[in-house]
Formats: structure tokens, sequence, C-alpha cells
């Protein structure tokens, strides 16, 4: 079709409709049957990968990577305000893009993530570039992300903080724990009496003490680095959710070793003159694990996922 049908049919409209929804099919066809569509540019002089950046569509941005030696020429152009690819990816998402990203912290990782790919594929020069407001790049997202990261830093701290608590408190219980031990102590040798008696069960209880004790303790640490970070813009890559997903992992094993010295020690007490009553607790002692996973394993898969999967973007080879 000429570029007087495809004004006629509004076709401008049509893509940009398509994009904002993802529909990345009808952008895929598209270019297959017409791979000059890449160079069209609607009233504002933006293009379909202009269009993908602004509206965060990852799936149809991906499409950029097949064009080959193109590449480094449909990532220098420009729009009538004078914004490039980075302008526009400096931009703030919309809002259905921002909560498809559970807590403002990973929504801002995953804004960094967009700036950082985009920047990787624009030339050099195109960094320091100032658009029509006298704005580099790099400037435009500080003003566009300053509320999300003020955001994303009370979304840190508030669940650093409530987690520290729970490690504290593990860490505190343990530490008590391995000096008041079932079953006393020898008053001659000072030595443990059921070291001698079960001897299988009691070693299960002081190993899942001790491991419960340090890794509260590891996560108490982590969470209070979180508490002290200095909050730059790109910690929220990759530092600050490192440090959540390690401290979240181990105050989890924390809580599991937990339960487990709790039914060692139930078993201990029970077992012999008690023992209808020792499988009972020991069973009711994994409800906390299973709790504590179904609340915080959903959010820990998607740190782990968004933080260290190789790219949002899909880099094939195929060429247009």
């Amino acid at each position: 079709m000429t570029k007087l049908q495809l004004d006629s049919m509004d076709i401008d409209k049509a893509v940009h409709v398509a994009i904002k929804d993802g529909i990345v099919e009808f952008v895929e066809e598209l270019l297959n049957y017409n791979p000059e569509f890449i160079w069209r540019k609607d009233k504002k002089g933006r293009t379909i990968f202009s269009h993908a950046i602004i509206f965060r569509q990852e799936k149809i941005f991906s499409l950029f990577y097949r064009l080959g030696t193109k590449k480094s020429l449909v990532a220098s152009r420009h729009d009538v305000f004078h914004n490039n690819f980075l302008h526009l990816a400096a931009k703030l998402s919309p809002p259905a893009q921002l909560e498809r990203v559970s807590g403002a912290a990973l929504q801002m990782q995953r804004e960094l993530q967009w700036y950082k790919e985009v920047e990787s594929l624009v030339q050099p020069k195109f960094r320091d570039e100032m658009n029509e407001s006298h704005r580099k790049p790099h400037t435009l997202f500080t003003d566009e992300h300053k509320d999300l990261a003020k955001e994303g830093e009370k979304w840190m701290k508030n669940t650093a903080g409530s987690s520290m608590i729970v490690g504290t408190l593990i860490a505190a219980v343990m530490f008590t724990t391995a000096f008041t031990i079932p079953g006393g102590n020898d008053q001659v040798s000072g030595r443990p009496i059921m070291l001698h008696t079960d001897s299988k069960a009691f070693m299960v209880f002081m190993v899942s003490n001790g491991l419960s004790l340090f890794a509260s303790s590891t996560s108490v640490l982590m969470f209070l680095g979180i508490l002290t970070a200095r909050y730059a813009e790109d910690d929220f890559r990759v530092s600050l959710p490192t440090k959540l997903i390690f401290g979240i992992a181990c105050l989890f094993f924390s809580i599991v070793t937990m339960m487990i010295s709790f039914a060692a020690a139930m078993y201990l007490m029970l077992h012999k003159t008690l023992s209808w009553v020792t499988i009972p607790l020991i069973i009711l002692s994994a409800f906390p694990v299973v709790l504590f996973s179904a609340l915080q394993f959903p959010l820990l898969i998607e740190m782990v996922s968004r933080t260290y999967w190789p790219s949002i973007f899909d880099k094939h080879n195929k060429h247009i």
C-alpha cells in the first residue's frame, strides 16, 4: 500500500493501539509483510520501537534485535521533541505496566533494566544529548523516577524492618535454647545427659539449633544492610534486591531449622512417656514453615527471576 493509502486507513492509530495493548502478533506480521515499516513515523515522529519503549512492551521491543545491521540506524531516530531512544526509556512507565510488578523497589528495578538495555543499544553520544526541554536522558530519568525511588526505599525499609524483628526473635530464642538443653547436664562431667541416652535425636536438636541461630543472625545482618544502604538509583537494580533475597532466604532457613529443633526437643522429652502427643506436635511444627512459604515465596521467586534472569528481552537471531 502507498503512504497515502496507509494514512487514509489511520494505520498509525492501529499500530499505536496494538503496541499499547502488547499485541506482538500484529506488529510482527506487519513487519514481515512490510519490513520498511520500521522507518515509518507518526505525527510525533515516533516509530514502532519508540512506542514499544514508551509503553514498556518488551515482547514488541524484542523484534528490534531481529533488524540485524539496521539496528544502529533505527536506534538513532529522534521524535519531534528531539527525544532519542534513551530519553523515551528515561520516562516513567505507564501505570498499567508498573502494576504488573510487585512492590515499588522491583518497579524501580524494572525501570532501570529498561534504561540500561536501551543505553547499551544507542550510540554513546546520545547519552549526553539534550531534548527540547534541555534535559539529558539521565537527568530526565532522575526527575521522572524520584517519587518511585522514594516509594521503593520506603518499601524496602518496611520489608527489611519487619523481617528483621522476626530474625532477631529467632536468634534470641535459639541462643537461649542452646544453654537450656532437654534433659539437663551431668553434674560431674557437665556433658548433656541425652547425648548418651538418645544421641541421634540430640544431635539433630543441637545441629538444627546451631543452624537456625547462624541463619537468623545472617538474615538480621542482611536486613541491617538494607536499612543502612545509601539508596542510589543503581542500587535498586542488583545490590538491594540481592540483599533482600539473601535475607529472606536465610530467614526461611532459620524458621525451618527452628521447627526441626523444636520437633527434636519434643521427641526427646515425650517419646518415652507421652508418645501419642509427640507425632501431632511434630506435624503441627511444619505449619509455620508452610505459612511462611505461602506468604513470602512468590515475592522471593519474583525477585530472583527479575534480578538474575538473563534478560527481559528475547534476543534471538532471526532477521527481518
